[in-house]
């Protein structure tokens, strides 16, 4: 039986996200391109608190996760969810809070990050008080999307759906875990885990943070805009279940491959590894199902510039789901890892799978939701052109950096020795495509302007309208056929399956290394930070220090060499958030305490040039006439206990005289070379006494290393 159902879609808010995905996707990429002329010509740091590279560069990232590919997400979601399921969204008001509630929280972000108001953790860099409103507006989109499912008129889920549900979930279920801390004040908290327990978590949401917020929805969006554009429907409907059960599942057990030949467990890293592999077939199912759903339209490709969107993100996302996995591999994993081989990849991903499938949507999007014709094919052609050259000019440069990176830092001379044993070699070989980067960057926000100005003479000519009254025909469900048949019809039970997927991999690499204490094996020596030390570590995560310089000596013999002992579990379980790091511009730092003077810190961080020629760091003269916040450190360290470091009552009360104390010591050294505004509670100071005391043990604790 069939029956007309009238519907009236809310096409306001899909309107209003498409718009919020193309002013921060702009705002978000001019500050990638500043931070790319940062890495090639140092002085545009500008010697500005704010304005420099480990401070903008999460602002950039945070920027294209959250601000252009989370709205980009919505705003399809909205659209296509409706014409799905036959129903309006079950609440307009819902709707209107996530959408206003989300930009606030980008505004929050983009004012907090630059001002160095940081967790330091990839991709939730954000503080306690900005986490909270996230997974608020979270809960209140989810209630509005699972509240339309429940009131469809379509009883039938599409896939599309399906990766819609997954997403949502996984995401909220992320960034509860990885978001646990306990506040010291606004600006400053303390994440619940450390150490090893900190950086399996850490990694655990960074990469699935990738999998559930940049693949998983828009692959939900690919299988609904491309069969749409292609006029045609999906290739196989059999491989698309395959897709999503083998994906969702898989995907989460695959965060250790970021950590290999660190301190995680040997068995996390393998689990990590293997899960990664098996993630190429899963995501080449669905990228063959993506391509051949177009097999009928290829002659339109030449002239269609939605489709020519489509193929460009589809080939990018088979490309970066066969380069991950093969990333994962440990012996390629030491060409790959900390060096700019993961930037070529991430942003393969980021500008050819997601901005591909972004701007091809926008296309076919923005003529339906302004009931117009689009202004120009020839400027959406031109911009895809851009996007292309664009890309392969970044991706290149930057695999030719990485591979470049990892054969010097490995390179022996006749003797066996290293042949370019000062970091600075490195940096100044590559230093050129750094400039090649830079161009490609360009060409793609200017693909990017191109689009924004064809949209804006679009919407001149076309008429908004917020409602969108439409006649659906309503068919009966045909018997199921298959146990999958009966799931897509009930909504609860794909969601429950959903999450139980999920779910699995995280339980099963956490419980062992939370709860056995032989899994993260103690090392003698290691002791609390002073409280001087503490006020200095917070400082380097303020200043974003880690987007350059890790601090994990890692397992092979070439890297022991270059940096010292290899870094053990045990030494890092005071530190609240890890260090880790997940890229080397600079050397590793984890064996520097002691290493060098406190009067080299204190001329490398005023100019870096002087102890570090060619160095491509940013100066950081206002520590030294900033006095550090001592007074805090009681909070801080009363917070650290609750966390259980084992700090007594007496040592927490003393805490600010302490720091006094060590300071004075410090700044006597110093004195006698320096003739400026240094003072004995410098910034300046409190950051050398945790550079001092980085990979030491406590009988080493005033001045060597070992």
């Amino acid at each position: 039986m069939t029956q007309n159902v009238s519907v009236t879609y809310d096409d306001k808010t899909p309107r209003m996200f498409l718009w919020a995905t193309l002013i921060f996707g702009l705002i978000g990429m001019l500050v990638g391109v500043l931070i790319a002329l940062q890495l090639a010509w140092w002085p545009a740091n500008a010697g500005i608190s704010w304005l420099t590279f480990g401070r903008l560069r999460p602002l950039h990232t945070n920027a294209m996760v959250f601000a252009f590919s989370a709205n980009a997400f919505f705003a399809g979601m909205y659209y296509c969810t409706q014409r799905l399921l036959a129903t309006r969204m079950w609440s307009d008001k819902l709707s209107a809070i996530h959408f206003w509630g989300w930009q606030l929280i980008i505004l929050l972000v983009t004012i907090s990050l630059p001002l160095g108001i940081t967790q330091s953790k990839e991709y939730a860099e954000m503080e306690w008080w900005i986490d909270i409103p996230i997974a608020i507006i979270w809960v209140i989109m989810s209630v509005n999307f699972f509240a339309t499912i429940a009131i469809r008129k379509i009883r039938h889920l599409y896939v599309a759906i399906w990766f819609f549900i997954g997403s949502i979930l996984t995401i909220a279920m992320l960034h509860v875990v990885n978001a646990l801390a306990i506040p010291v004040d606004w600006f400053h908290s303390y994440p619940a885990l450390s150490g090893v327990k900190d950086a399996l978590v850490q990694w655990w949401y960074g990469h699935n943070a990738v999998g559930f917020l940049l693949t998983t929805p828009f692959l939900g969006l690919m299988y609904y805009f491309v069969p749409k554009a292609a006029n045609q429907p999906v290739y196989s409907y059999r491989l698309s279940i395959i897709h999503f059960w083998s994906l969702i599942f898989i995907y989460i057990w695959a965060g250790p491959h970021h950590l290999l030949y660190t301190a995680l467990p040997e068995w996390i890293q393998s689990l990590g590894m293997v899960f990664s592999l098996m993630l190429i077939a899963p995501s080449w199912g669905g990228m063959l199902n993506g391509l051949l759903t177009m097999r009928g339209v290829w002659h339109k490709v030449r002239t269609d510039p939605i489709l020519k969107f489509f193929v460009l993100s589809l080939t990018f996302y088979g490309m970066a789901t066969l380069e991950g996995p093969l990333m994962s591999i440990k012996s390629l994993n030491l060409i790959t890892h900390y060096t700019d081989y993961t930037i070529a990849h991430v942003h393969g991903g980021a500008l050819g799978w997601l901005g591909g499938l972004v701007f091809g949507m926008t296309y076919y999007l923005v003529p339906r939701l302004w009931k117009t014709e689009l202004y120009s094919v020839r400027l959406a052609n031109q911009h895809f052109w851009s996007s292309l050259i664009g890309i392969l000019l970044y991706v290149t440069s930057m695999w030719a950096a990485g591979i470049t990176q990892a054969l010097m830092w490995f390179a022996e001379d006749e003797s066996g020795l290293l042949r370019y044993p000062i970091f600075m070699e490195t940096v100044q070989a590559i230093s050129p495509l750094f400039w090649m980067r830079l161009l490609g960057g360009l060409i793609y926000v200017w693909g990017l302007i191109l689009c924004f100005y064809n949209v804006l003479m679009t919407v001149r000519t076309g008429s908004a309208q917020d409602n969108t009254v439409v006649t659906v025909k309503i068919h009966d469900p045909l018997p199921p056929k298959t146990g999958h048949e009966k799931i897509e019809n009930k909504g609860l039970i794909m969601t429950v399956l959903a999450f139980v997927a999920v779910l699995i991999g995280g339980i099963v690499e956490f419980m062992p290394t939370f709860f056995i204490d032989s899994v993260i094996p103690k090392t003698a020596g290691i002791r609390p930070y002073t409280p001087l030390e503490l006020a200095g570590r917070d400082l380097y995560v303020r200043e974003g220090c880690h987007n350059c310089h890790s601090q994990m000596i890692r397992t092979y013999e070439k890297e022991i060499r270059r940096y010292g002992r290899v870094s053990e579990a045990g030494e890092f379980i005071y530190d609240f958030p890890s260090q880790w790091g997940s890229k080397r511009t600079g050397p590793d730092l984890h064996r520097t305490g002691g290493k060098y003077p406190d009067l080299w810190h204190y001329n490398h961080m005023r100019d870096p040039r002087s102890t570090s020629p060619g160095s491509i760091m940013p100066a950081y003269p206002w520590l030294a006439s900033r006095k550090a916040d001592l007074a805090i450190l009681p909070r801080k360290l009363t917070v650290m206990k609750m966390l259980g470091v084992p700090y007594t009552d007496e040592d927490i009360a003393s805490a600010t005289e302490q720091a006094r104390m060590q300071s004075r010591k410090h700044y006597d050294q110093l004195k006698k070379d320096v003739r400026d505004e240094l003072t004995e509670d410098s910034e300046l100071i409190a950051l050398i006494a945790y550079l001092q005391r980085l990979g030491t043990r406590e009988e080493h604790s005033n001045g060597g290393s070992e």
